[in-house]
């Protein structure tokens, strides 16, 4: 504390004796007190004086009105000198080696940081413009700004000479061909950037302003964040860069634009002194209210953080490098910031301060760049310890050499430091990758006032980029956050509010994706992320509120519904009818009118039209694969098993009319047999269509969910349209052939001409078949399978009452008119 005290008192009356400015002195000389020689001496280049933009009351003012010093830059440098101290007082870490330092001022200028650079490369006492000397300096730490530190990290590469930077974020440094000795001990804007990105996607905010920087610094780690926000579905509404050289009309433009905007989040990429600019010319038009979303380049620089600032950014949160020292604090004052059991070191009370004096200096509530130099400053020891410990034909060098202990060379250091990797006191574990970069671990910091009005940067979570995805984001439990407007929870800031389940999101064009309109989802599509809408699976449907699915209505003809009762009544009446009549024939299978009319044939018809109108049964109930293979093939098999019936009683009344003639003998070669060979050569030639139909491609069954949208259609496929048809095509082709030869043979002279009976049944088959072609193809679900069996029982019915109702009704209400004479007689007596 002393020792700080002598500098300030040092630098002060440089100024009031009229000497140079102290940035043109200090960047060009050594500060005596920040200059110690050892064995190894690492150098040091800090910003302790920069422009005084805005100056408040807890500045510094020591210096001339162009210059202030920087107590915050003066932690960095004693950070560094303590750490050094304790590794020259360990007996564990480079035993027998003293570390030295050489500590230079940048201002922070790019010229006076090369100028340091320079005077680090050369040996202490040189002339400073010389380069014939080679550097003493075997690693560099430092410095603050990436701006400066590109210019150090440029002039040091081609030497070989390590720089670690605690603070420099930039991006660029990563570039190992234009930077190849750079390391850092804070991780790179890119993975900072990428972080805000998800911080911002972590609690909601999708509409968002942007501000930076408009430097290296700004501008690189902006263009990453906003590529990143657009991968995580953040939209930027405005982006804007600033400086603090601009004129104050730009400033008054920003202003404006943050007022007219609908965005209630502004992520700051900026450096501390052109965001203090803003923040106070905000605070001069009241624009308050505001989400701030900050870089570790303001968010934890206590230089702004004063209370008119607060009222413009309260509740700001953002990411700061981890904050794990707190030695020098307890080696000041002798006590404890994190209490243990059993120990002999009380705890901090609080009111801790240097002669009651309020200086920034003293202020270590927020150590996270501090613990940067710390970790910078042990890492070039551990490289060294590393390099000590080299055994001699087992080194990494040329003919597995190791260095020279007496006459250590940088790209020594630089090589060890790639091999680094260690745990500090607090169980942080350091090393770099291949680019210099540590791992990005960042502590999540909220802008707190406590009642005295003092500005606390509490932590209140962390970030780790190791972590699975998903969980590198952690809450500290029992932690509260102070968000915009003093409030508990989380502001919302959206461009349209989020869609109601239901409904998807429809874009307008011209405007960002976060901006849309919200539409109802289409039939037969659901949404429950609000983002789009998904199509519900095939057997679903959607619900009024299109926000989930219901299984579709399943429909086939069952044998409960109306319908499906109704068609089997009259299939089962039929089949009944049908053995009725049999019956009946074979009660009175001795008289004419049976005997007369081919009563085997007869038989045969009867038996194969019950089976017609048994198989309509087939039709109805749930399809199976039996069911759907068994209803075609024996409605085909069937039918024209009738249908040869029909056809063989046909060709028998013919060849009767013709065995009256004289001298024909035409009976003989249309038997009995013949008549059963015909019936069976016609029946075969359906059996093997439906053999080949089953065989190669046959009806299975199919839920159809095309014809309704809401209906699940229980069918049977025909598996092979050409084999249905064929089916249907050579009943067709023996119905015609009947219905001609029957329609031939209605004119005959017998009282009880058989062949116009038939004329009429196969009228009616045909028409009804006819008929049946187009109301099968338009008849939606279950219909067509009705219509089917309408067409089946109705021609099987037509059959039935024209060919063997008029036998029934003289067989049963006229017996007179059942005998050999009347049958033979000539005309019409019916």
């Amino acid at each position: 504390a002393m020792l700080l005290i002598c500098t300030i008192l040092h630098l002060f009356f440089l100024a009031l004796r009229g000497e140079k400015p102290v940035c043109q002195t200090y960047g060009t000389k050594e500060i005596s007190q920040f200059s110690k020689e050892g064995d190894i001496n690492i150098g040091g280049i800090f910003s302790f004086h920069q422009n005084p933009v805005n100056l408040t009351s807890n500045t510094l003012h020591i210096l001339s009105p162009l210059f202030r010093l920087d107590p915050g830059e003066l932690q960095y440098a004693y950070t560094m000198m303590f750490a050094i101290e304790e590794i020259n007082n360990s007996s564990e870490l480079l035993p027998g080696v003293s570390l030295g330092y050489r500590i230079f001022d940048s201002c922070p200028s790019i010229p006076l940081s090369i100028r340091a650079s320079l005077n680090l490369m050369n040996r202490q006492g040189s002339d400073t413009d010389s380069c014939d000397s080679l550097s003493t300096a075997h690693a560099v730490i430092g410095d603050t700004t990436s701006t400066s530190t590109i210019g150090i990290a440029r002039t040091m590469g081609p030497f070989h000479i390590p720089v670690i930077s605690h603070s420099a974020t930039c991006a660029c440094l990563s570039n190992r061909r234009d930077y190849p000795s750079f390391f850092r001990t804070i991780p790179s804007d890119l993975y900072q950037s990428k972080a805000l990105a998800k911080l911002v996607k972590h609690f909601g905010w999708t509409w968002v302003g942007a501000i930076r920087t408009n430097s290296d610094y700004g501008n690189g780690g902006m263009a990453t964040f906003l590529e990143a926000a657009e991968s995580e579905g953040v939209c930027v509404e405005y982006s804007v860069a600033i400086y603090r050289t601009d004129p104050k009309k730009w400033f008054l433009e920003v202003v404006d634009i943050i007022k007219k905007s609908t965005s209630k989040v502004i992520v700051a990429f900026a450096d501390g002194t052109d965001l203090d600019i803003l923040i106070k010319e905000l605070h001069a038009q009241n624009v308050t209210g505001l989400q701030w979303v900050g870089s570790e380049g303001w968010i934890t620089y206590r230089y702004i953080a004063s209370p008119v600032n607060y009222a413009v950014v309260q509740g700001a949160v953002g990411f700061s490098a981890l904050n794990g020292l707190v030695e020098l604090w307890e080696t000041l004052f002798g006590c404890a910031l994190i209490p243990k059991a059993q120990s002999p070191v009380a705890a901090c009370n609080g009111n801790e301060s240097l002669w009651d004096t309020e200086t920034r200096f003293i202020d270590v509530t927020d150590a996270s760049f501090l613990n940067n130099v710390y970790k910078a400053t042990y890492a070039v020891a551990h490289a060294l310890h590393l390099l000590f410990n080299c055994k001699a034909g087992q080194g990494p060098f040329e003919n597995n050499t190791c260095a020279d202990g007496k006459n250590i060379q940088p790209w020594q250091v630089l090589y060890y430091l790639t091999q680094v990797n260690f745990t500090t006191k607090i169980g942080e574990s350091v090393f770099f990758d291949d680019l210099g970069d540590p791992v990005a671990r960042y502590a999540l910091v909220n802008w707190q006032m406590d009642e005295t009005g003092y500005i606390h940067f509490e932590t209140i979570g962390n970030y780790d980029a190791s972590r699975p995805k998903g969980q590198q984001f952690e809450m500290k439990a029992g932690v509260k956050a102070i968000w915009a407007g003093h409030h508990l929870e989380v502001p919302r800031s959206v461009c349209s509010e989020s869609c109601l389940p239901g409904t998807r999101q429809a874009f307008v064009k011209g405007k960002p994706i976060c901006c849309f309109d919200c539409i109802t989802c289409a039939d037969g599509e659901f949404s429950k992320s609000t983002m789009k809408c998904d199509k519900c699976p095939a057997e679903y449907k959607s619900n009024m509120e299109r926000n989930n699915c219901d299984i579709k209505a399943i429909e086939f003809l069952t044998f409960s519904e109306l319908m499906g009762i109704l068609l089997v009544t009259f299939s089962v009446f039929g089949a009944c009818l049908a053995i009725f009549i049999a019956l009946v024939f074979f009660q009175y299978r001795h008289t004419p009118i049976v005997r007369a009319n081919n009563s085997e044939l007869s038989f045969l018809l009867l038996f194969s039209l019950t089976l017609c109108f048994l198989c309509s049964l087939t039709f109805m109930g749930r399809p199976s694969e039996w069911s759907c293979m068994l209803r075609h093939t024996a409605f085909g098999i069937t039918f024209v098993l009738c249908i040869s019936c029909v056809l063989g009683k046909t060709i028998v009344v013919l060849m009767a009319f013709r065995a009256t003639l004289p001298g024909s003998n035409v009976m003989k070669w249309f038997g009995p047999v013949q008549q059963r060979l015909s019936v069976v050569g016609f029946t075969m030639i359906q059996i093997v269509i439906c053999i080949l139909w089953l065989t190669l491609k046959p009806p299975i069954p199919n839920k159809n969910m095309n014809h309704y949208k809401e209906t699940i259609i229980l069918e049977c496929a025909l598996g092979s349209p050409l084999g249905f048809w064929a089916v249907l095509g050579y009943i067709g082709l023996l119905a015609i052939l009947c219905f001609l030869l029957a329609f031939l043979a209605r004119k005959l002279p017998d009282n009880f001409n058989e062949a116009k009976f038939i004329t009429f049944s196969m009228l009616i088959f045909c028409a009804v078949w006819i008929t049946f072609i187009p109301a099968y193809v338009s008849s939606p679900g279950k219909f067509t399978v009705a219509v089917e069996i309408f067409a089946i029982l109705a021609s099987s019915y037509g059959m039935l009452f024209c060919i063997f109702f008029p036998k029934c009704y003289i067989i049963i209400f006229k017996p007179e008119k059942n005998t050999k004479k009347h049958l033979m007689g000539k005309g019409t007596s019916l």
